[in-house]
């Protein structure tokens, strides 16, 4: 698997596993079997006939009932990725995830972009066939098939030929899919080893994120291996000022050792 690494602010570097074509199409496929079962329930539980009696025959509230039917399949990945903060139920199944390029959350307008442009990734082919029909080529069979091929596919080939394996939409909007279940080392990860007996000493840990550890934690193995006491007290001040703990601790890397430990504590407790 491919992979990309972001360096943050603090000159660590983090590795991110990227999803691969298949795992992609695998999410992408589950996502519309959601779609597709969306779509034939509404249809038989609801009772189109029973509308065009009581709308009589009004083509207009008819056509307007049928759009309020598609919305919840047309804007299915946009409202997914932002309520679900960047996976669809697709993509949560397949442990998938959409980051900004610099490991951070995307915005909401990235989150529009990416699904904007799903009409050039997959849906090329309408575009391309009315070009074509006003050509007066309706009747190339071959042509066509040809050209909803092509269409369909330009999402694919993008993610597969591309350096972060990115579609159209993720080029634009600056955003990768990541793999979150990776198979990184446990010294790699922000878990660490405690004991059933072991009693944490700062609540205010709590306040870091998952992320904020792992920064600490990269940059903390990095300042040991390298006796670096500089950035050792650098890092204690960080996290003295973001959580507002009064250390008890008399060296930088007691202090910091237990901040990691109770960061494990409290949110394995929870």
């Amino acid at each position: 698997m491919k992979r990309l690494q972001i360096k943050t602010a603090q000159n660590v570097n983090i590795n991110f596993t990227l999803a691969n074509v298949g795992q992609r199409l695998f999410a992408f496929g589950v996502d519309n079997v959601i779609k597709f079962a969306y779509l034939y329930f509404a249809i038989e539980i609801l009772d189109f006939r029973m509308f065009q009696t009581a709308l009589e025959g009004d083509s207009w509230s008819l056509r307007a009932i049928d759009v309020l039917i598609f919305l919840p399949v047309t804007f299915y990945s946009l409202y997914s990725e932002i309520l679900l903060n960047g996976q669809t139920v697709g993509k949560k199944l397949l442990h998938l995830k959409v980051i900004n390029i610099d490991g951070f959350k995307p915005s909401i307008t990235d989150f529009i972009i990416r699904w904007f442009l799903r009409v050039v990734d997959f849906n090329l082919f309408t575009l391309l066939f009315v070009y074509v029909a006003s050509l007066g080529l309706d009747d190339e069979i071959a042509l066509l098939m040809l050209l909803f091929f092509f269409g369909k596919m330009i999402g694919f080939l993008l993610i597969l030929f591309t350096d972060n394996q990115q579609r159209f939409g993720d080029i634009i909007a600056n955003t990768v899919v990541i793999y979150l279940k990776d198979d990184v080392q446990f010294s790699e990860t922000i878990l660490e080893n405690i004991s059933n007996a072991y009693v944490p000493t700062y609540p205010n840990v709590i306040k870091l994120s998952d992320n904020d550890v792992r920064i600490i934690k990269n940059t903390f193995n990095s300042a040991k291996k390298y006796n670096d006491f500089k950035t050792l007290i650098k890092l204690r001040s960080k996290v003295l000022e973001v959580t507002g703990i009064k250390s008890i601790h008399k060296t930088d890397k007691e202090f910091i050792d237990v901040v990691l430990k109770d960061y494990n504590f409290y949110t394995q407790s929870m």
